[in-house]
């Protein structure tokens, strides 16, 4: 058959109409590049150059064939170089899930400069809650997730905090303790909790019940909501209060946002990124390193 070597030596003769301009273009002897060609013909059986001392003209075959060895070197090049890219990092697929919470602010930072650095990576995004991603994670039905950490023991996975915030109570603007500078976490030990269902977080939900323990109260969960958006609006609506990350709070007229002071603070909140151990291919490498260049620019607090 023919191979790669013998398309480039063909359409050397042919583009430069000599065989011996197509020996100093690929840097070979005369002789040899005659004989190339010679066994490609008798590979294909047709005549694809007229020539007697030289070149005199491409057969008809010889121009089809022209053509379609132009185009085999140009695929054969673009399969090299997209492989090389791919390798890179440059180029891929990549399946992400993420927490709602992520959507306010992190990952559209997170999202611009990966299409900036990596636009040849095709992205599919979905939404979904901690407790969903584990397990589709470890089906291999994603390849990475970003969580709300902790995650809860024997998953297997590999995780990385990449951003850390600190929980801060809301309450009607109208409550008592909206009067305070500061709300002792055991100030609302008697209060009713509007909090995520335990399944959709539950290494989250057993950090804020630790908490809580450590102030000396278990919280009473009057509703369970999914989305942070629907939580305040609960909380607003009088039906209990919460705990939210600092970064989220903005300006409402019918909430109040006060620091958590007291046993059991302060009450951290991590967003961490989570794959396989064995799943650190080019392509989520670089989103990984994506993630942490932009979190460098939003320190941890402390404080």
């Amino acid at each position: 058959m023919v191979d790669l070597r013998q398309f480039r030596q063909f359409v050397a003769v042919a583009e430069e109409m000599s065989f011996r301009r197509a020996a100093q273009r690929l840097n070979m002897a005369q002789p040899p590049l005659s004989a190339a060609v010679r066994r490609i013909e008798n590979e294909l059986g047709v005549v694809l150059l007229e020539r007697s001392r030289r070149v005199v003209r491409l057969t008809e075959p010889g121009r089809v064939f022209l053509d379609e060895a132009k185009r085999t070197i140009a695929q054969a090049d673009r399969a090299i170089t997209t492989a090389q890219r791919a390798g890179h990092g440059t180029v891929g697929y990549l399946r992400v899930t993420f927490v709602p919470v992520m959507a306010h602010d992190l990952l559209p930072s997170v999202l611009r400069a990966f299409r900036e650095r990596h636009p040849g990576i095709e992205l599919e995004l979905v939404e979904a809650p901690t407790g969903q991603q584990v397990p589709l994670l470890m089906s291999e039905q994603c390849d990475i997730g970003l969580v709300v950490l902790p995650l809860m023991e024997g998953t297997g996975l590999m995780l990385e905090t990449v951003y850390r915030d600190r929980l801060v109570a809301a309450v009607p603007r109208t409550h008592r303790l909206a009067a305070r500078r500061k709300i002792a976490l055991a100030d609302l030990r008697n209060e009713p909790w509007i909090l995520c269902p335990p399944q959709q977080a539950p290494g989250f939900c057993t950090h804020v019940a630790t908490a809580c323990a450590t102030a000396g109260f278990v919280p009473q969960v009057a509703q369970h909501a999914v989305q942070m958006s629907t939580i305040l609006g609960l909380v607003a609506g009088h039906l209990g209060v919460c705990v939210v990350p600092a970064s989220l709070v903005k300006r409402r007229a019918d909430l109040a946002f006060r620091p958590l002071t007291g046993p059991g603070t302060p009450i951290n909140y991590d967003l961490g990124a989570v794959w396989r151990g064995d799943g650190l291919q080019p392509a989520l490498m670089a989103f990984l390193e994506t993630i942490r260049t932009v979190m460098r620019h939003r320190p941890v607090r402390t404080n």
